[in-house]
């Protein structure tokens, strides 16, 4: 494992650095659906996730939009 795949993100750096959206509220909703990658918790009051963990996920999204929709209806 390398350097880069230890790289931690915080809950800012979640929506700066990897452009994602959502509340913490709705990152912890996700989490506990197992619909994102969970967090480590560093401290008592501070928490991160594995950058590269994160970034699969985005990678797993937008993998996702070409596969046709199977429950759409036309």
């Amino acid at each position: 494992m390398s350097q880069y795949d230890k790289r931690l993100v915080s809950k800012k750096e979640l929506k700066t650095v990897c452009g994602i959206p959502y509340t913490p509220q709705h990152i912890a909703r996700l989490e506990a659906a197992g619909a994102f990658p969970q967090r480590i918790k560093l401290g008592q009051n501070r928490v991160a996730w594995v950058f590269a963990e994160v970034d699969a996920w985005i990678a797993q999204r937008i993998a996702s939009r070409h596969m046709p929709d199977t429950n759409a209806s036309f």
